[in-house]
């Protein structure tokens, strides 16, 4: 029986895949404290399955490829995506032979709220996805008949196989001529930031959409890297000029890449932050509107700005229709709690992005 998604736009054809970790998420209620935390709310959440699930609300025929330990927790993680119209066929339960430690990884978000910032602790070691082993999987099946493929610097920084796999999925995505998305995500505590940039440059040949542009190497002069990168002296809130100098020294060097985005973040306090974002696309550098809001729940909002480009990119929205859309979208799931952007009413991150709030009758 093939997985259907009732939500799915039937005038659209793009078939959409990613892979990576899911895990299990804690989280103290009402924005409490850890170490005194007597219970816990429990999701599920991962940059890739974060962004599958965002697209599936929006109707866009979504995948999520990953290992699961075939547990209750394994299972509950399958069937919350699948209750997101996320196809899960791919996804592997698998056995304690086949991944020792048997265990699904977790995190604990302590929210913040005010002056007080939020803060992650990972409990994700031998997950099943770093113990499985992937030598033996048909890539090319895995990928067959599928137009997008989305990946993120989190997955690669597991352990060495989880690398390869995403450097082979990359190879292969390539040679089937599909899309191809990556979001570095840079976790300093899965490794160091040469080492990412080290793997992520090596990704960027393989890309058409670059969403944000660290962790990369970008030397001025590949023969003497003294002359330094292109992005040393970018500030964190970069005018248009100094995002347009870097957006074109990219593609000067990756002529491949068709999009590069990044969302640009303004922290007021723990409960406040705006966001704007830059684009090149087309030949041009974009600019979108600034969103200000305040905060629930930060945790997935690179990855609903991610999910807002590439539907937007699907449906062939206009550059600055696909900016702000992507914008908007990170916006909204900032008011929706858990990892994932559950909304499932384009017109709802369309009314943000035009900046109306009226009550739709």
């Amino acid at each position: 029986m093939e997985d259907y998604n009732p939500l799915l736009k039937r005038d659209n054809s793009c078939r959409f895949i990613t892979i990576g970790e899911i895990m299990l998420r804690l989280t103290p209620p009402n924005y409490g404290k850890i170490r005194v935390a007597t219970d816990f709310e429990a999701s599920y959440g991962g940059s890739e399955a974060n962004i599958a699930l965002s697209l599936a609300n929006l109707g866009v025929d979504a995948t999520f490829f990953s290992v699961v330990p075939n547990n209750s927790l394994g299972k509950s993680a399958i069937r919350m995506l699948r209750s997101n119209d996320v196809h899960c066929t791919p996804m592997i339960l698998s056995t304690p032979e086949e991944t020792p430690s048997h265990r699904l990884g977790s995190y604990y978000l302590e929210t913040g709220y005010g002056v007080r910032a939020s803060k992650v602790i990972y409990d994700r070691k031998h997950s099943a996805i770093t113990e499985y082993d992937f030598s033996k999987m048909d890539l090319d099946k895995l990928l067959e008949n599928y137009d997008w493929l989305h990946l993120s610097g989190i997955t690669p920084a597991l352990c060495p196989s989880c690398g390869k796999l995403v450097m082979d999925c990359l190879k292969a995505a390539r040679a089937k001529g599909m899309t191809i998305s990556f979001d570095g995500n840079f976790r300093s505590s899965l490794w160091t930031w040469e080492e990412a940039r080290d793997f992520c440059t090596q990704c960027l040949p393989y890309l058409d959409v670059l969403l944000g542009i660290e962790p990369y190497h970008l030397w001025k002069d590949e023969n003497d890297h003294s002359k330094g990168d292109w992005k040393d002296d970018i500030p964190l809130h970069p005018t248009y000029e100094q995002e347009d100098m870097v957006f074109r020294a990219f593609v000067e060097r990756y002529p491949n890449l068709k999009c590069i985005a990044r969302h640009v973040r303004y922290t007021h306090s723990g409960s406040e932050n705006s966001l704007k974002a830059f684009m090149w696309y087309d030949g041009h550098t974009f600019e979108s509107r600034m969103f200000t809001f305040n905060v629930l729940d930060r945790v997935g909002g690179g990855d609903a700005f991610a999910s807002g480009l590439i539907y937007a990119m699907i449906n062939e929205y206009s550059p600055m229709d696909m900016l702000n859309f992507a914008v908007a979208s990170s916006a909204i799931k900032h008011t929706i709690h858990g990892d994932g952007n559950i909304t499932d009413d384009v017109e709802t991150i369309r009314n943000l992005m035009n900046i109306s709030y009226d009550i739709q009758r």
